[in-house]
């Protein structure tokens, strides 16, 4: 971990969310390591990057508490400041407070034991772990008050806080396939665009694809076409942030329709390009493009009603 961008020290009272805190940084793209005795805290920041890893500039989160071995808080205190001025690290500390009631009913309703008092009431362990952070609360840089916040309010205020440009963003992907091939079993949005007229009906597109200019024109010709795709990539612009702020990690957003070759190919590369120019990134996949074309995968050609 050699020239890590970030440090941040995620310590606090036993209850007060740590957990939550971590788990919510490693959806957001940090490096995550719980209770490391910190006597390896030295051999950790000089190994490797892991295998697969793109680089080692991935900021990287320590939670620390009562129960971690070699616990001492005066002396992560003297760590922290050896590590910044002998390696530039930027390391900061969040501490996790929590009212005592609090605290106690939460281990009453999960009927855990505190680490500081496995034989003694809760109180007890809570009132000697305050007393015993108590170096570290007025060390800390970053202070977060659980007592009034559910797990995924705390969440929300460490995504808006620790995110960072690139980090949390959902890995986005738009994908076109054919009913008569079975749906996507991992969509999130999954949108029918049958109700557009068929190029596999005229014998000069059947061969071609959505990704055909003339294809993509025919279905862009359907009367229905314009209003419907406004509305959908209004959809999508409403739901993609609100996704995000939730901390969905994947979105699959996929179109369907009878072979996946025409309709659902032009309008997938159409959604793609607008949400990229709305600042997603998103890949684009075509599961059934590669499918020939076949008459009885399509129906019958639509002749109007009556």
């Amino acid at each position: 971990m050699t020239g890590a961008k970030e440090i941040l020290l995620v310590t606090g009272l036993s209850g007060a969310g740590k957990s939550t805190v971590l788990k919510t940084l490693e959806d957001l793209g940090w490096e995550t390591v719980d209770n490391l005795p910190l006597r390896l805290l030295d051999r950790l920041l000089g190994s490797p990057p892991a295998e697969g890893a793109e680089d080692d500039l991935r900021p990287l989160a320590l939670g620390i508490d009562a129960r971690t071995r070699d616990f001492d808080p005066e002396r992560i205190v003297k760590r922290i400041k050896k590590l910044r001025d002998d390696h530039s690290y930027d390391i900061g500390t969040l501490f996790l407070d929590c009212g005592g009631a609090e605290l106690e009913r939460r281990y009453s309703e999960t009927r855990r034991r505190h680490p500081l008092a496995l034989d003694r009431p809760a109180g007890d362990g809570i009132a000697r772990e305050r007393e015993l952070l108590a170096p570290l609360r007025r060390w800390a840089n970053r202070l977060i008050d659980t007592t009034d916040l559910g797990a995924n309010e705390l969440a929300q205020q460490v995504r808006a806080t620790f995110g960072g440009e690139g980090l949390g963003e959902p890995t986005l992907a738009v994908m076109s396939f054919g009913f008569a091939r079975g749906v996507p079993r991992n969509a999130d949005l999954m949108f029918d665009m049958r109700f557009l007229r068929n190029p596999h009906w005229d014998d000069a597109l059947r061969r071609g694809t959505g990704l055909d200019a003339d294809v993509s024109a025919y279905v862009a010709a359907d009367p229905a076409y314009d209003a419907a795709m406004t509305q959908i990539e209004d959809l999508l612009l409403l739901l993609l942030p609100r996704y995000r702020a939730e901390g969905k990690s994947y979105i699959t957003i996929a179109f369907g329709c009878t072979g996946g070759r025409h309709r659902s190919v032009h309008v997938a590369e159409r959604v793609a390009a607008r949400l990229r120019g709305a600042g997603f990134s998103p890949t684009v996949t075509h599961r059934d493009l590669g499918a020939a074309p076949q008459d009885s995968l399509e129906g019958a050609p639509r002749t109007g009603l009556g």
